[in-house]
């Protein structure tokens, strides 16, 4: 309960929305689009969030704290499990959870465990019918009856986070359903993650979007060392992966792939960090290392209590 004290300009609303759904239904894309800023790492593969991250948008009437979370899906490893755990303890630490779905006649298998999750929660559901670019218009109304006779949302919006449609909208339904009070972050605030993490993630999704098969899916970034001078950054990075052919993979006939990743994520780097950027990237294996507790609890994947 906030105090008099934490009061915000009368009807100022603050709050937060945790982002759920099914591996790849974009929901970083949308939180991306929502905060105006490409902060949470994409790419046409799924499970591409593995941590909670937090972005801030601050408008004249209120402010929206946005939870982006990794995709809810059958755990096959101690990674999956992480990422599953942090994605459904966020339900009941928010005010709102927007569920985040695509625009089918009939709801997937898939999206029933996450149904059962919201049935349990003791807060409002928003339902984003994303990728509505994909369909054609009367191909919404069987997906909106269909998602609205398996659960009570409170609102259900039709977006397309990849061009921006319906999210005034949906930024208008999120705030109505906040509580009174002062905005909970500094308007400059877009995000809690530090400048380290966030080229972290940049090197992992120049790896994502430049990989293919199994080899992404094994690939963890740990930054070594982060100094800025007066004219750049100089960073130094590894890149790990779970077997010696995958290593090859990555670094490529003539090292031409890892060279590859290193100019993606060192332009991607200097637009975050608004300086030039000298990037080092080195390769090295750590076997199987998804499938070790500890293994995944060194890169970071580690519950908050931990």
């Amino acid at each position: 309960m906030r105090g008099e004290e934490e009061r915000g300009p009368d009807g100022y609303r603050s709050g937060f929305v945790t982002i759920i759904g099914r591996p790849n239904v974009g929901k970083s894309t949308l939180m991306n689009a929502l905060v105006g800023m490409e902060l949470a790492i994409t790419s046409a593969k799924p499970q591409t969030t593995r941590k909670n991250m937090r972005t801030v948008l601050t408008l004249e009437e209120g402010q929206l704290v946005f939870v982006d979370t990794p995709g809810i899906h059958k755990a096959r490893n101690p990674l999956g499990e992480y990422m599953d755990r942090s994605a459904e303890k966020t339900i009941n630490e928010v005010d709102c959870v927007l569920m985040l779905a695509e625009p089918v006649s009939c709801v997937p298998p898939g999206e029933k465990h996450i149904l059962e999750l919201l049935e349990k929660a003791d807060v409002p559901a928003v339902l984003a019918i994303n990728k509505i670019d994909t369909v054609k218009k009367n191909e919404l109304l069987p997906a909106i009856d269909a998602y609205s006779k398996a659960f009570p949302f409170r609102h259900i919006v039709p977006v397309s986070a990849k061009n921006a449609e319906g999210l005034e909208e949906l930024t208008r339904v999120l705030l109505s359903l906040m509580p009174e009070g002062a905005p909970l972050y500094d308007e400059d605030t877009v995000t809690e993650e530090t400048e380290r993490e966030l080229v972290g993630e940049l090197i992992r999704q120049a790896a994502l979007r430049n990989l293919h098969d199994e080899v992404p899916h094994g690939v963890a970034v740990s930054i070594e060392s982060m100094k800025e001078e007066e004219r750049l950054w100089r960073i130094s990075a590894n890149i790990y992966c779970e077997k010696n052919s995958h290593k090859g993979m990555i670094i490529g006939k003539g090292g031409t792939m890892l060279k590859r990743i290193g100019s993606a994520a060192r332009r991607d780097a200097e637009k975050l960090l608004n300086k030039h950027v000298a990037l080092d990237l080195f390769v090295k294996v750590k076997k199987d290392w998804r499938e070790s507790e500890k293994a995944v609890r060194s890169f970071g994947y580690r519950d908050e209590t931990d």
